[in-house]
Parts: C-alpha cells; structure tokens; sequence
C-alpha cells in the first residue's frame, strides 16, 4: 500500500514539474528557423532511445516503453513546455507521428505488411501451409534440418529484408513447430538471413541504400565500392558461420537455451506473452497441397523483382544494376504483393480449394494479424522522428569525425563501434550508413583503406540494427516467427553480441593490416584476413561449446 502512495506522490510530482515548465517556457515557436532545443546534439540528444530500450527489456512492455521513449524525446525538444511536447510528438513535420505516417514510403511498409498478412492468411485458409508441413515432415526429420531448411530460405531471398522476415516465417513456422524448435529460435534465424543477407547481396535494396550514400562528385563508384566491401562485411559473414555453427553443433547459451530446452517439452513460447499462440496449423484440411503454397511465394519474389526494377525505370532503358540503386523499395514491394495477391487468388478459384466468401474472410484476418507489427513499427517510427529532432546522429557524427585523423588505422574499429551504437540507438541501418558513409569518404578519399572503413560501416549497422529492440527489421522478424518480440530481442543479443565482440576484434587486426602493408594490400588480402576472422569465430564458439560442457545431448529443464 506504502509502494502504491508512494508511485501516486512521485506521478503527482512529475506532473506539477511539468506544468511549472510549460508555464515557464513558451508553448509555440514563432520561428522554426530560430527556435533552439536546449539539449540539441549533445549527450542528452540519445536519452529517448535509452529510455525506451531500458524500459523495454525490464518491463517487456514493447508500447509504453516506446511511448516513454517518445514522449521523453518530444519533452527534451520543447525544453520542458508540456504543450509544445503534445504538438511535436503528434505535429511535428520532421519527426511528429502523423508525419511518420503520412510519409508515402512508410505507408508502402505498411500496406506491403497487410497485403502479405492476406496472402499468409490465403495460404493457410486453402491448405498450402498444412501441405508443406505435410511434404516437409517427411523430407525433413530432425530439428537442426527444419533450422537449416530455414536459414537456406532466408538466403534465397534476398531481395529486401521485410520481405524476408514475414515470407520465411510463413513458411517455415508449420515445419519447425513440428521439430519443437522455438519461435525464439526460428526468430533469430529469421532475422540472422534479413539485413545480414541483403547487405552482402548486390542484387538487393540494401545495395541500392548503400550505393545511393557515397556522395556524389566523390569520384567513387558506389556499386563497385559495395562490392568490394563484401570481403571485409565481418558481423554479416560471421552471423551467417555463427548461425550454421549453433544449427549443427546443438549449441545454444544464454536466455536462448532455455527457451530451446522448453520447446522440447512442448511449450515453444516459454512466457505467458505467446502472440498467435493459437496459430496451430491443422493438418487435416487435405484440400491444399504443396504447390498452393509454392507458387504463391515464388510469384511473390518475381512480382517484388519487377516492381523494384520498374520503378528503377529497367523498362525505359536503364540497366538492371543501376534500375535496382535507383529503385523506391516500398513502392516496388507494394507493387509485387498486389500482384502476387491477385495472382493468388486466381490460382486458388482455378484450383477450387478456396470460395469468394474464403478470401473474403482472410481480407481482415490478415489485417488483424499484422496490427501488432504495424502498431510498433509506428512507434519506432516516430521515436527515430525524435531523436532526429535532438541531433542524436550529428553528436555521433561529431565524435566520430573528432577522432579520425589522430586514430588512422583505428579506424575500422572505431566506425564499427559507432555504428553499432548509433544503428542501436535509432533503430536504423539504412540512417546510420547515410550519415557515415559520406564521412569515411571525406577521411579516406581513396584506397584499401576506404573500403575497409566502408565496410566497418556498414557492419556496424547491420550488428546495432540487429540487436536493437526498436529496429523495423526486428520486429517483422518477431512477427514473422509469431514471437515475442521481447523473447526475440533478449535472446538473439548474446548472439549478435558475440559475432560483434568477434568482428570488432577483426575490425582492429584488419587496421594493423593495413598499417603494415599500405598500398600492397589488394583483394587478396581481404579473403586472407576473411578466413582468418572465420577460423576466430569458430575456435570461440568451440571454447563456449567446451565450457559448457556441451554432450550433444539436450538437458531439458522445464521453467
């Protein structure tokens, strides 16, 4: 009772803080151009995203912790006024939500979101989805099969990571609920094939983001740069080495082990927070069979394919290379599931295993099934709006350009370590290498060494997007396994962190590499110093197998 007074006093003291402020500062800005946030590119600047991620791996309260989040960040951008707070969070036309949603390609997320929730629904309504795990559970008959089949799906599409997340998960949830493999297992693997995979494919969005941010004039072409960055990609190649290790060695520590121990007792989810828990996929409708769920998927990566290139203009002259740079990724990927969608349809009534009513019925069931992504993906939206309000990136920009010239060879490291921490932040790969791409280019006008910063770069991007509670990319991945997202963040973070603790020690021998040999460091330097990153991250991982005692035989507890 004491406890409950005592939260009564402290809200009814934050709040009269609240107004003292809002009755001290003033409550519009006259001039946007004048106005000045008091906490602007400095320290505070990265206090939203902190919040909002603390909150959400202590309480497992994914919205209010992003609301928290948000609201901090508007209240520091309006220096305390609580009615200028109110209008930024919602108002704001840089980082407000309504602008966050009126935004033409966060609207293209969305709707991509809703039409493959449909076509999931499709799938499942007409039988395709039981017939595969029908097909796969006598093709595939163990569990490290079930997660390998899903980590050879994930790589295979390649195209764009949401499409990814939310295809693979479709797919694979019936074969590998069937192998007891958890969904916080099949989340992490869902996500180790999405950014990690499209930041190493050059037919893929994440080439085009990545070449669209070398600046123009430069005098670097940013295709052949994003090739040649692939050798030197550690956290991608060794989350993927990482990920094949834990499949065939059975090794799994951390958070994840229990969750792996419980689901051979049955109980794929562990916590009480099981989304979709009842999303059990019935085996005795025989109507469907493998190719109703086949075919869809594979007009579906055709379909994404076209859109990309079409609205790269591929059908007006321009080459595929450069038609997939200059794609609009939400565009294209709204385009190739409508197609895909009507595509499936057709083919289902040709077929006979689907009525008008039946497709219908999965219009909304597919919308209600994607409400719970779509609603978190507008909050980290929004919380990304905020920090871009405080400067969050041009405090880390500063810090990183502070230490560049003194720190030549460190480099690689230190713009790894940066963005990871900015990537984690705000929940962006595509945001992070924006910003710092240009900056390497500027340090490193040319050479070995500007592809080895690159590259760092973008390594360091995809790790902070990888473990961050409020990346896009990892929410549609919990969403696509049907996970808890908080269940999927806490246990893929020893993963990551390790693979990053990895690349990082990579990063710093890759610098001393290139100290030593300067200018005779050459293509083949980057496979050696690739091989020798894989042989590191295989000699550790054996180390914690061996520390763990690991008999290849699971000891199951129940929790």
């Amino acid at each position: 009772m004491k406890k409950t007074n005592l939260s009564w006093v402290g809200a009814l003291l934050v709040f009269a803080l609240l107004l003292w402020c809002t009755a001290a500062t003033p409550g519009k800005i006259d001039d946007p151009s004048t106005y000045t946030c008091a906490v602007y590119s400095s320290a505070l600047s990265l206090l939203p995203p902190v919040v909002a991620i603390v909150l959400a791996l202590n309480t497992k309260e994914v919205y209010t912790s992003l609301l928290v989040g948000i609201a901090t960040g508007a209240l520091l951008y309006a220096n305390g006024n609580l009615e200028l707070a109110l209008t930024t969070l919602f108002f704001n036309e840089d980082g407000g939500m309504v602008s966050k949603l009126s935004d033409p390609s966060n609207v293209g997320i969305l709707v991509f979101l809703v039409m493959l929730g449909i076509l999931v629904a499709l799938m499942n309504k007409a039988g395709g989805s039981a017939a595969f795990g029908r097909w796969a559970s006598t093709h595939i008959h163990t569990r490290a099969g079930a997660q390998f089949a899903t980590l050879l799906l994930g790589i295979l599409i390649f195209v764009d990571d949401y499409f990814n997340c939310l295809t693979v998960g479709s797919v694979m949830r019936p074969v590998t609920d069937r192998q007891k493999v958890s969904r916080a297992k099949l989340a992490y693997l869902i996500d180790a094939t999405a950014a990690p995979i499209c930041i190493i494919a050059p037919v893929s969005s994440w080439a085009a983001a990545v070449t669209s941010s070398v600046p123009e004039g430069s005098g670097i072409n940013g295709f052949t740069m994003f090739l040649r960055t692939i050798p030197y990609n550690y956290y991608a190649i060794l989350t993927m080495v990482m990920s094949l290790f834990l499949i065939f060695s059975g090794l799994d520590y951390g958070p994840m082990k229990k969750h792996e121990d419980n689901a051979l007792l049955g109980d794929l989810f562990t916590t009480e927070d099981r989304p979709y828990g009842d999303d059990v996929d019935d085996s005795s409708d025989t109507r469907g069979h493998v190719v109703d769920l086949i075919a869809p998927v594979l007009v579906l990566i055709a379909a994404c394919i076209f859109g990309m290139v079409y609205t790269g203009g591929f059908f007006e002259g321009v080459d595929f290379i450069t038609a997939f740079a200059d794609c609009s990724a939400s565009v294209g990927l709204v385009m190739g599931s409508a197609i895909a969608l009507m595509f499936t349809f057709v083919f289902y009534r040709v077929r006979g295993v689907m009525t008008f009513q039946d497709f219908a019925a999965c219009i909304p069931e597919g919308f209600k099934a994607m409400v719970s992504p779509m609603l978190i993906l507008t909050l980290a939206w929004t919380l990304s709006g905020m920090t871009g309000l405080l400067g969050a990136k041009y405090y880390v920009a500063s810090l990183l350009s502070g230490s560049a010239a003194a720190l030549q060879y460190l480099l690689p490291i230190i713009i790894f370590v940066v963005a990871v921490f900015l990537a984690f932040a705000t929940g962006t790969s595509w945001g992070t290498f924006s910003i710092l791409v240009p900056i390497v280019c500027h340090a490193f006008p040319d050479g070995e060494m500007l592809v080895v910063s690159i590259a760092a770069c973008l390594s360091g991007a995809v790790c902070g997007d990888h473990c961050s509670p409020i990346s896009d990319t990892t929410i549609m991945a919990s969403a696509g396994a049907h996970c808890s997202h908080v269940n999927h963040v806490s246990t893929q973070l020893p993963y990551a962190m390790t693979a990053a603790a990895i690349s990082a020690g990579c990063y710093l021998l890759c610098g001393a590499a290139q100290a030593v040999l300067g200018d005779a460091a050459n293509t083949l330097t980057s496979f050696v110093l690739l091989a020798c990153a894989i042989v590191i991250e295989l000699v550790v991982l054996s180390i914690v197998r061996a520390r763990m005692g690991h008999t290849g035989k699971e000891e199951v507890t129940k929790s």
